[in-house]
């Protein structure tokens, strides 16, 4: 099966299409959610900690990674996703500037579901498809994804404009409901044993045992040192990419003089830009390898931040075709190195834990950058995350992914193991769940 027929694969499709809708969902939301604290309070401030409430629950990572690993993950995906149509609710409720606190609680609770949602969605994918087109999956994902999201900002802002936050809520709550839909329909068997102590065992504390089940996927990044400068410098790259979040607000507001709803047009050229990045990142896996590919995805970054500092929209709109080019080869190329060196009952884990490595930095970055915006010009954050790109950039230029894993990764992920999972089947589509 070649990447251009996984969306003639029953199983595939609906996989990739159920996400795809769930995504144009998120990002006409979170936009949304910002232009309407931005409006609500007219803080560029208040609008960026919508992010860092999104962004916080990532800390909780490592126990949805453990949750992942323990239950089958299709089954859920679909209460995940039906979860999050009800989380959505409150935002119905938002009418003044007092009830800014509905949204980053709504916000908050949206980023614990996505913890949840990513590891299981990254897991159950190395279940449906064989890994050699890990990366073309990976891929076409993110591409059809950004291709969404270069008009789910248009659409989130445009429908913020005409008929409000309550409306794009009502959108979110509907991509939700759709992809739990397709997500039942896809029919494959997982079948999760738990281990039980063999008769050499040493007997284990109850609580020593349940920390070194949730902390596995942290050990299993920490036994391979490629795979530790690789969470390195994506942390790096990471607290650099949200402190110039943070400025999101600030360059359209001081930098271009435009209303918040002017974000929905930076946001396309960004998706333009992903287009093109996903389109290509798998070719570029195949030939520079994954770390190389990363290496270029970061030199590319670190250039953008510049253009945003400057006045001048066409310059700005060049930063944002960058960042949206740059992001698909970091990530994809992470998530299928990932996918690729963890063993089946550590998916869910190890996704997880490179995403509290990666994700509580980039919290910090928010943080940081909201308060400095409050202080400071914008464009000294913008400086400085490009110089923290460039350092991310030079951490990884000399490493190397083996193609087998040492002994020492192999024992970690022996002794770690808390699940005995066979190798997933296609399933027909008569096949009972």
């Amino acid at each position: 099966m070649s990447a251009r027929r996984l969306w003639t694969h029953p199983q595939a499709r609906r996989y990739l299409t159920g996400q795809t809708l769930s995504l144009f969902g998120d990002s006409a939301l979170w936009l949304a959610c910002g232009i309407w604290v931005r409006t609500l309070t007219g803080s560029d401030t208040a609008a960026a900690l919508t992010f860092v409430f999104f962004t916080a629950p990532a800390l909780l990572a490592p126990l949805a990674g453990l949750l992942v690993d323990r239950v089958r993950r299709r089954p859920l995906l679909i209460a995940a996703n039906l979860s999050g149509a009800a989380i959505l609710t409150p935002l119905l409720l938002v009418h003044h500037r007092r009830d800014v606190w509905l949204i980053y609680t709504v916000m908050l609770l949206y980023g614990l579901l996505n913890v949840l949602i990513a590891p299981a969605q990254s897991a159950l994918l190395t279940s449906l498809l064989p890994l050699n087109l890990l990366a073309d999956a990976n891929a076409t994902l993110r591409t059809v994804q950004e291709g969404l999201r270069a008009l789910a900002p248009l659409a989130g802002a445009g429908l913020f404009a005409f008929l409000g936050g309550h409306a794009v809520a009502a959108l979110d709550m509907a991509s939700f409901l759709a992809a739990a839909a397709l997500t039942a329909r896809i029919r494959i068997t997982e079948t999760h044993t738990l281990d039980a102590p063999t008769r050499h065992e040493r007997p284990t504390h109850p609580l020593r045992r349940a920390a070194g089940q949730i902390g596995a996927g942290f050990k299993f990044l920490a036994s391979i040192p490629a795979l530790r400068r690789v969470t390195c410098a994506s942390a790096i790259a990471a607290f650099a990419v949200g402190a110039t979040d943070a400025t999101t607000y600030a360059i359209i507001s001081q930098g271009l003089h435009r209303a918040p709803q002017f974000i929905g047009v930076t946001q396309v050229a960004h998706g333009i830009g992903a287009i093109a990045g996903g389109l290509s990142a798998a070719t570029a896996i195949r030939r520079l390898g994954e770390t190389r590919t990363v290496v270029a995805g970061l030199v590319l970054l670190a250039a953008a931040p510049l253009c945003l500092a400057t006045q001048w929209l066409p310059v700005v709109l060049a930063g944002k075709l960058s960042v949206g080019a740059a992001l698909p080869w970091i990530v994809i190329a992470i998530i299928t190195l990932l996918q690729r060196l963890a063993a089946a009952h550590l998916q869910g884990r190890v996704y997880a834990a490179f995403e509290v490595c990666a994700t509580g930095p980039q919290t910090a970055g928010l943080a940081l950058g909201a308060v400095l915006i409050a202080v400071l010009d914008y464009r000294f954050v913008l400086i400085s995350g490009t110089l923290g790109l460039l350092i991310a950039a030079a951490v990884l230029v000399r490493t190397h992914i083996p193609t087998e894993l040492p002994e020492t990764a192999l024992t970690a992920s022996a002794a770690t193991s808390t699940l005995q999972e066979p190798p997933t089947r296609w399933a027909s589509d008569t096949q009972t769940k």
